[in-house]
């Protein structure tokens, strides 16, 4: 169960690249102020079942993906947890760059507008 009732839940690919970071700076700086409540892709990709019990009981899910490939859309699915609203940065015209983790702050900022507007649909 999600420790603060009411909140949604994200989950942040966190790849191998810059736009896998982006993800992952949204998250925790979103979870930082305490707007959402970020929990544990891996935790969800290895079947651990507290992990996949919060995700289920959690209002709402978010996934962040660096890329169309969707690793954490497609694994909360293959869990059979329901996403409620999914974001992939590349879609939003931010290049991908594998291997390399750098990224503007513009770029971050966009992907968190992004997700504000988000949090903000029912």
């Amino acid at each position: 169960m999600p420790d603060k009732p009411g909140k949604a839940m994200i989950f942040a690919c966190s790849g191998a690249s810059n736009c896998g970071q982006i993800t992952n700076a949204v998250a925790v700086k979103l979870a930082s102020e305490e707007l959402v409540i970020m929990s544990c892709m891996a935790g969800i990709g290895s079947h651990t079942q507290k992990y996949i019990d919060g995700a289920l009981n959690a209002g709402r899910v978010l996934a962040i993906d660096g890329c169309a490939v969707a690793c954490t859309k497609k694994t909360l699915e293959h869990a059979q947890i329901p996403v409620s609203a999914w974001i992939c940065v590349t879609d939003e015209g931010i290049k991908k760059t594998s291997g390399r983790f750098e990224y503007s702050p513009d770029d971050l900022s966009k992907v968190y507008e992004l997700v504000m507007v988000a949090l903000q649909q029912k």
